[in-house]
């Protein structure tokens, strides 16, 4: 009669163990990410305008630079406030100061579109700050969320959604046939059927979004192109580490862009809310740059799109290479 030992080898072989042990790692990494991104947002260097006249505008910028934990990074800006609201919508400020210098009560420009906390955070600390001088913050949205946009969240859901799709999409190419292609010619399959997918998942994903459910401004043959770089990239790059991996590849691939991406990609709280390590991470990984090209297409008229875009475009070549590396490299075994 087997031993309780040789019952257990048997139940739970080693590799089973070290899936479970891994799947549990995946679970505290995404309890400690997304509780350490989220747990106590607070402003720090947000982007902000300030237009006064001169003989106070430099003492000003000084004051607000100077309030505890660095909440503003301020600078002055010329041309009034159609110059301010010029950099909003150019994604080059967060927020601007309009100072009126024969009232009491300033005006506070926002971007409702870049996500409403950031606003509301900006507000919360420039009203404590006029106060003390006797002064007072009206807010005005210069860039205004659309209706059906809560808070400014559709892109980040939506991004999300395209992230989702991607990684899902080249899990299941992987475990339908063998995690590592066997050639080249495989690999080439399969980033085509995934280049298929993601075009039309962007649509799709655009569509909704836009004109089903009226969420999401701006164009669509913009957001389309936008989705399908992402889900392409999201997609290539789960399909490389499944390269370098093999099934493991997948839990690499949700660590990136579940674990690190989501609280990192500035949905709920804009980067400037975020702690430093998430900060800095966000626009580097495919859902912060994801969300910030949707925001940009919506609400800025694709204004500071290049860099987010020129990321996306860097994971999916990445994930093209490597994929093909791997696939050249490997040597000819057959396919389980």
């Amino acid at each position: 009669m087997p031993s309780f030992v040789q019952e257990l080898r048997s139940a739970v072989t080693t590799r089973a163990a070290v899936l479970v042990i891994g799947t549990l790692v995946l679970q505290l990494a995404f309890i400690a990410s997304y509780v350490g991104a989220f747990h106590s947002p607070r402003p720090r260097d947000v982007a902000l305008g300030v237009v006064a006249p001169r003989q106070i505008g430099g003492q000003l910028v000084q004051r607000l630079d100077g309030l505890p934990g660095d909440p503003l990074a301020p600078r002055t800006v010329d041309g009034g406030e159609a110059a301010a609201t010029r950099e909003i919508r150019n994604r080059d400020l967060d927020a601007a100061l309009v100072v009126d210098p024969r009232g009491t009560t300033d005006t506070l420009l926002v971007a409702g579109g870049a996500g409403a906390s950031l606003g509301q955070a900006t507000e919360a600390v420039l009203t404590r700050a006029e106060a003390a001088e006797g002064r007072k913050v009206r807010v005005k949205d210069v860039a205004p969320a659309a209706a059906g946009d809560a808070r400014g969240l559709t892109a980040f859901y939506l991004a999300v959604g395209w992230c989702v799709g991607g990684y899902l999409c080249a899990a299941i190419l992987a475990i339908s046939a063998g995690a590592r292609p066997a050639n080249s010619h495989r690999a080439v399959i399969r980033l085509g059927a995934l280049a298929l997918y993601a075009a039309a998942a962007g649509l799709l994903g655009a569509v909704i979004a836009g004109p089903v459910l009226d969420a999401l401004p701006g164009s669509i043959l913009g957001l389309w192109g936008l989705g399908a770089l992402v889900v392409f990239a999201v997609g290539a790059t789960t399909l490389a580490l499944q390269g370098l991996a093999g099934i493991v590849g997948i839990g690499l691939a949700i660590a990136i862009v579940v674990v690190l991406g989501n609280p990192s990609a500035g949905g709920a709280y804009p980067y400037p809310l975020l702690p430093p390590f998430w900060n800095a991470l966000g626009p580097a990984l495919p859902p912060g740059a994801a969300t910030w090209s949707a925001r940009s297409i919506a609400y800025f008229n694709g204004n500071g799109l290049a860099p987010s875009l020129l990321v996306l475009a860097a994971w999916a070549v990445a994930g093209v290479v490597v994929t093909m590396a791997c696939a050249t490299l490997r040597r000819r075994e057959p396919e389980a």
